[in-house]
Parts: structure tokens; C-alpha cells; sequence
């Protein structure tokens, strides 16, 4: 794995920048069926981002694919929310990782030496997730993954694929009230050739060879076929089902464990043969090899293996962590390498004015997958590798980074090194690094258009205010021919819907519906609204703690006004969990900027965040600051944290005035004591439990 950024400002600067290009890739895979990178290229953006997260755990970005599940539905289908989020999987890539993932569940569980984990393993099937919602026994609703909330509704095209039936086998589901079952639609590999054949074929018979549809895969073969508007042209695709789990289940039998369940699924459904388990982690790593070994020769594209914890009420113990269940794992398969040329080093510069390096390659394929671009990180990764354009080249794909250059077959030590630009290539302003900083950034500011452009898209990100219909391309063009310049901007473009109207493949509808996303966002969630001015450092979890501590942005903007010269209110904000003396510094620095207080308080003039608000289950706890301390006997520190942060509650690890509840057990030492002093209510494990179990 490449180096991780040794500073936070590195660690922000590239966080924000992995997180541009995965939602980029996210709308492309997801929403458009058009992706330009591999599932392994995206797995290797993934795995960075999760490493310098793991490291910097206070820049946590809202729009990290740590939190977010595929992108947003898009298009003519109707949008529908899930039952159950139909959340993604965590990725591992060694052997060491899955052990290591064994372990992560006996410490959450707590469990002693003689409780074995037993695990199930399947094939990552390379396909299209669909939920299959049945009432009563018949099919009443087909949606895609979408984000993970809100799904597409494609249950007329699915009533045409033959492995979903309409009606459930009573004698192996009865009929339950509710029963989703999921899995993916996919295109067999033979069939996809097949597919592309045809097309060629129909419009070499119809004179327009030249225009004929391909298919780059058998992924988007299928994901094209399922969204089309038309379901009597999705029957004329070869489209196939396999089934790996369910969501909603209401009045159908319970069993105890994954297997059984799929067992019962199989009854009406195709489920891989390579399903298999239970069984321990050694067993489960040869299953992989297994699969591994026979991967060229299935009828469909898969890339990697997926564990699950077979037990199920262990599963809902684990629960999830932000977009995926604690109990799940997909072990993908290794990387591939392959030589090629540098052609060009190419200069981009990003939101927060980060000059970043991308090699320009001559294309070639690594398995199966056309590599043209790759990153070369910063300057000193280009010294690190001594590359010059002409140099031949090795390039990887899959595993940590993704696609990368890993060796220079044409090192000459004796040359100067590649020179990289002191001036920016936007602007023209000095490029700089920052004192203890690797990477070079643009010194322009706001007067960067690259910058001031970054800045715009980061605001209406889906991780920010998530203005449907403001895409990346939209605010670069309104920028581009000044219709905006500031985030305010955005909300005075009502003043414009002539000029909108004007430009070229915008219409009545679609100008008025952007003007009715913008107007429901003037009142965002204030989290959201604070982490999309982005502050330096102020990620997306930072801002959700620093307003849950405030209440209002006006409460944090005061303080954090004042934090400039007054000590009290620095502390203040270095007090709040999470947040320490980087953030806060990064605060002062924004609020003591002229432009940046201007541009604050014209976006205030148009938006009213509302105070925090969060949905959590009611319970005595809630809202209030919980420690733990002493050795707890029934449940981990982890699963402790999880159940009070789902009542409501904050976890801390010290003891204050502000402290509402201290939860002892056994061994408690100084916290019992301190808590004790200040007059704090204390319980032991027993009452924890009824705590959690009366709420509702």
C-alpha cells in the first residue's frame, strides 16, 4: 500500500478528493450503467479512502463510501424506499484480513475461547442487486440496490425473467404477510456474447453497423436490460437471478442460522452451487481457494467471495456500521499487473487547491479491463518511481491502489528528476508545500477557478445539501458563463430561470424542477450544511459532533469567532468528543478569513439550517453524555457504544459534570469514584440491559 499522508491537511486534501471520484464512479456504475473503471479499480479507491480514514478517524467525510451505499437512483424509474437499507459489504484482500475480521467478531461478541465462529461463503456474483418483495406469497414490488434507501421500481421488467417467480412455493414458504428476498440479476457470460452478436447483427440488417449497441460486459449487459422502459424489450434479454439473502420478513418462519435460510430460499429460487458451510475460517479460506480455481470456468462473472456469520441472532447482535453489517465480509480476488507506456503526466488540481499528478498511459488491458489513466499520488511518489513520459511501465490493478504504477522498467537514476510545476495550471498562482506537507497546493484561493468550481460541487454533493439535478457538469457550466459564483448564488437562481431556459437541452421541466430542489434545500440539515462549506478538517461526522454540542450553526459560528482571541471559547470547542485543537484551529482560520465571514453570511441570508435534530429510539438515556467503565461480562465496549448511540445517548471515556449516566461493572476505579463525587447516577450491567430493552 502506497504511504498514508503524514498530516491532516494531506489526509483532508485527499479524502476529499477520493471521495469526488468514487461518487463520480458511483453515478457512472450505479445510476448510468456506464462505468469507466473496473469494480477492482473501484474496490482499490475504496480500500485508500477506508485506510486514511482508519487514521483519521475526525475527517470522516459525509460522502466517504465508507457511509454511502451506491449512488442515487436516477432516470425514468420510479423511486421507492427499501424496508430494510440494502446496505454493501466491507472489503478484505489477505487471508490475514478475513482472520482478522474472525476476531473483530469474538471481541464484539465477547466470546470465549470454546465458542466457535462458524461461517458461510458464496460467490460474489458480478451483477445487478434487486430486492423481491412477496406478500402474501405474490410478487407485489422489484427494486434496485439504488443508495442503499431508495431503490428502483423495475418489478414489470422483473416479472419477466424466468428464475423469479410470480407466486411462492407454499410448501416451502406457506404465506407469510412479508417475505423480500435478494440477490442479483446477471447475464451469463455465454449469453452476453450472444446479446452483442444480435445487436451487431440487427443493425448490420438495418444499414447502421457503424451504430450498433455493444455491450462492455456482461454487468452493464445486464443492468441496461433491467431499466428499460419497456419491459417487453427486458424479456428479449437473457436475464438470470441468484439468490444471496433477504430483507424484510413478517409472519414467516423464523430459522437459526444463514444456511438455513438460504436453504429454505433455495426452494423457490436459484442460490449458487458454491454456497457452502457452516464451517471455521480455515475451512472457509479453502472454500475460497476453491472458487478462486474454478472462477474462468463459471457461467458468470464473479470477483471475490462473500462470509457471513451463519448464526443469525448473532448477525442481529453484530448489526452494521455505517453502510455495512458488522457479520458480513467479501474477500475479493488479488490484483493483476500489466506493462505499458507513460505517455503524459497531466497536472489536476483539486478542491482544496491539492495539485495532483495522473499518468496518461497507452491503453491496455488488464483482465479484460481497458487501463488508460492512473495516479501518481504527488511529487514525491513521481521521484520515489523516477518516472519521465516514453518510460515503460507496470501498472496494477486490484488490490490497494487502483489502477497504479508500481515499477519503472525504464529507470535511469542519472536523470533530473520529472519537474514538477511551481506555478498552478489554473490560475498561474505559486504552488506551494505547506511547512511538514507533501503535497503541492495552489496558494490562489477563491481566485482559483478550479478551486472555487471544487468548492461549489463539494456544496451540493449528496453528502452536503444533495441538490437533485446540480451535478457536477451543471455547476461548472453555470459557473463557467457566471450564472454563479458563491454558494448563495445557487439560491438566487430563480432570478435566472429565463437564462436557464435559454441554454441549450434545458426545458420548462427540467429548469423548474432544479428551482424546486434548490428551494427544499433552504432549510438543510445543519451537519450537512456545515460540512459542505468545507473547512478544512470538518468532515462529515466532525460536523454532525460539533453541532450536536452547539445546537444551531449561529451557536458555532459565534463561538467559533471568538475562539480567535479568547481562550474560554477555544476550549470550548476543543472540549467537544471528537474534535481537539486541529479542528478548532481550522475554525478560527475560517471565521477570522474576511471572505469567508462575507460568504457566510450571504448564504445565511438565503438558507435557514434548523437546530440538530436526530431520529433515535426514545429511551431515558437519550441525549444524554454515558461512560463506561470497569469490565463489562455480557457485552463488549463496541456493542455497549452501539446501544447507547442507538438511544440517543453520547459516549465518552472520562467523566464531567456533564456526564448523565456512569454504567459499572466490575474492577470500576477512578470514573466510579469521580462519578460518585459529583453526584452522577450509576448502574450496574443488569440495569444497562433493562435500559436498553425499555426502549422504544
Amino acid at each position: 500500500m502506497d504511504r498514508l499522508p503524514n498530516t491532516d491537511e494531506e489526509a483532508a486534501a485527499e479524502l476529499a478528493e477520493l471521495a469526488s471520484r468514487i461518487a463520480h464512479h458511483n453515478r457512472l456504475y450505479h445510476a448510468e450503467d456506464a462505468p469507466e473503471i473496473s469494480d477492482a479499480e473501484y474496490d482499490a479507491l475504496v480500500r485508500r479512502n477506508n485506510a486514511i480514514e482508519a487514521a483519521f478517524p475526525h475527517l470522516v467525510r459525509a460522502d466517504s463510501p465508507s457511509v454511502q451505499v451506491g449512488a442515487a437512483p436516477a432516470g425514468h424509474l420510479s423511486k421507492v424506499a427499501h424496508a430494510q437499507p440494502m446496505m454493501s459489504l466491507e472489503n478484505a484482500f489477505s487471508d490475514e484480513e478475513v482472520v482478522e475480521f474472525v476476531a473483530r467478531i469474538r471481541r464484539f461478541l465477547s466470546l470465549g475461547e470454546d465458542d466457535a465462529v462458524a461461517l458461510t461463503a458464496e460467490p460474489k456474483i458480478d451483477g445487478l442487486s434487486c430486492s423481491l418483495r412477496y406478500e402474501k406469497g405474490r410478487l407485489v414490488r422489484a427494486l434496485t440496490r439504488g443508495d442503499g434507501r431508495i431503490g428502483e421500481d423495475v418489478t414489470a421488467n422483473v416479472r419477466t425473467i424466468a428464475d423469479i417467480p410470480d407466486q411462492l412455493p407454499e410448501d416451502a414458504f406457506g404465506t407469510p404477510d412479508v417475505f423480500e428476498v435478494r440477490g442479483e440479476i446477471y447475464m451469463a457470460k455465454a449469453d452476453f456474447l450472444r446479446l452483442n452478436e444480435r445487436l451487431l447483427r440487427e443493425a448490420e440488417d438495418a444499414g447502421n453497423a457503424d451504430k450498433a449497441r455493444q455491450f462492455a460486459n456482461p454487468r452493464n449487459a445486464a443492468a441496461g436490460s433491467l431499466r428499460q422502459k419497456d419491459a417487453a424489450v427486458t424479456a428479449t434479454r437473457p436475464l438470470r437471478f441468484l439468490a444471496w439473502g433477504w430483507g424484510e420478513l413478517v409472519g414467516a418462519e423464523v430459522e437459526e442460522t444463514q444456511a438455513g435460510r438460504i436453504g429454505r430460499i433455495a426452494k423457490g429460487f436459484p442460490v449458487s452451487e458454491l454456497f457452502a458451510g457452516p464451517f471455521d475460517v480455515t475451512a472457509a479460506l479453502d472454500h475460497y481457494r476453491r472458487i478462486e480455481a474454478e472462477r474462468a470456468d463459471l457461467p458468470f462473472d464473479i470477483d471475490g467471495v462473500v462470509y457471513k456469520v451463519d448464526r443469525l441472532d448473532w448477525q442481529q447482535r453484530l448489526g452494521s456500521v455505517a453502510k455495512a453489517p458488522r457479520w458480513a465480509l467479501a474477500h475479493k480476488f488479488p490484483a493483476e499487473k500489466a506493462q505499458t507506456t507513460l505517455n503524459a503526466i497531466d497536472i489536476q488540481v483539486g478542491r482544496t487547491g491539492k495539485l495532483t499528478p495522473v499518468a496518461r498511459l497507452e491503453p491496455v488491458t488488464v483482465g479484460g479491463v481497458v487501463v488508460t489513466n492512473a495516479t501518481l499520488h504527488n511529487a514525491d511518489e513521481i521521484a520515489r518511481l523516477g518516472v519521465h513520459p516514453g518510460d515503460r511501465v507496470v501498472i496494477q490493478r486490484a488490490g490497494d491502489v487502483i489502477p497504479q504504477i508500481v515499477e519503472n522498467l525504464s529507470r535511469d537514476d542519472g536523470r533530473e528528476p520529472w519537474p514538477f510545476p511551481d506555478k498552478c495550471p489554473e490560475c498561474g498562482s505559486d504552488a506551494v508545500a505547506e511547512e511538514g506537507e507533501v503535497d503541492i497546493r495552489c496558494t490562489g484561493g477563491l481566485i482559483c477557478p478550479a478551486q472555487r468550481v471544487e468548492r461549489l460541487r463539494h456544496f451540493v454533493s449528496r453528502g452536503a445539501l444533495d441538490i437533485d439535478g446540480m451535478g457536477g457538469t451543471t455547476v461548472e457550466s453555470f459557473f463557467r458563463d457566471g450564472l454563479l459564483h458563491s454558494p448563495a448564488d445557487i439560491f438566487r437562481l430563480h432570478t435566472k430561470r429565463d437564462e436557464i431556459l435559454a441554454r441549450e437541452r434545458w426545458a420548462e421541466t427540467s429548469v423548474d424542477n432544479l428551482l424546486s430542489a434548490i428551494e427544499q434545500r433552504r432549510a438543510p440539515d445543519p451537519a450537512r450544511f456545515l460540512f459542505g462549506l468545507g473547512i478544512r478538517h470538518i468532515g462529515s461526522v466532525t460536523a454532525r459532533d460539533l453541532l450536536r454540542a452547539f445546537g444551531t450553526v449561529e451557536r458555532l459560528a459565534e463561538v467559533a469567532s471568538k475562539a480567535a482571541d479568547d481562550a474560554e471559547a477555544r476550549g470550548e470547542i476543543e472540549a467537544v468528543d471528537g474534535v481537539g485543537p486541529v479542528v478548532a484551529q481550522a475554525l478560527v482560520d475560517f471565521f477570522a478569513e474576511q471572505h469567508n465571514r462575507e460568504a457566510w453570511d450571504d448564504l445565511l441570508s438565503e438558507v435557514s439550517p434548523p437546530p440538530l435534530a436526530e431520529e433515535v429510539r426514545d429511551s431515558e438515556v437519550s441525549g444524554l453524555t454515558v461512560v463506561f467503565t470497569g469490565s463489562l461480562e455480557t457485552l463488549s465496549r463496541d456493542e455497549a457504544k452501539a446501544q447507547a448511540e442507538s438511544l440517543g445517548a453520547r459516549v465518552s471515556g472520562s467523566v464531567s459534570a456533564k456526564t448523565g449516566l456512569v454504567v459499572a461493572g466490575p474492577g470500576a476505579g477512578s470514573k466510579l469514584k469521580k462519578a460518585s463525587e459529583l453526584g452522577i447516577r450509576v448502574v450496574d450491567e443488569a440495569e444497562w440491559a433493562r435500559i436498553v430493552q425499555s426502549a422504544t
